[in-house]
């Protein structure tokens, strides 16, 4: 297999942050960074992820369903009314 060079362009503080994080793991951040590049090219699948941890397809779902509840859900006054509605079902 024949080795190849990538550079790439990011802020300060993300390349510090992901060198602490890659460090906590016990690695240097070009070993991570290879790590994650086999592992994308492994699954085929590059695990996007947003910026809440989800990936984007599920991020969309939530907050549809989050937008439906507050138009259509069941609003409480209190945790004792939420809490009695919860013990009927």
């Amino acid at each position: 297999m024949t080795n190849t060079t990538i550079q790439i362009r990011i802020d300060e503080k993300t390349k510090k942050l992901a060198t602490k994080k890659f460090k906590e793991a016990g690695m240097d951040l070009s070993t991570g960074i290879r790590c994650h590049l086999c592992d994308i090219a492994k699954s085929k699948n590059a695990h996007l992820r947003t910026v809440n941890g989800f990936m984007p397809e599920k991020e969309a779902r939530l907050i549809k369903e989050g937008e439906w509840a507050l138009k259509h859900g069941k609003r409480f006054n209190s945790a004792k009314e939420l809490h009695d509605d919860i013990m009927k079902s």
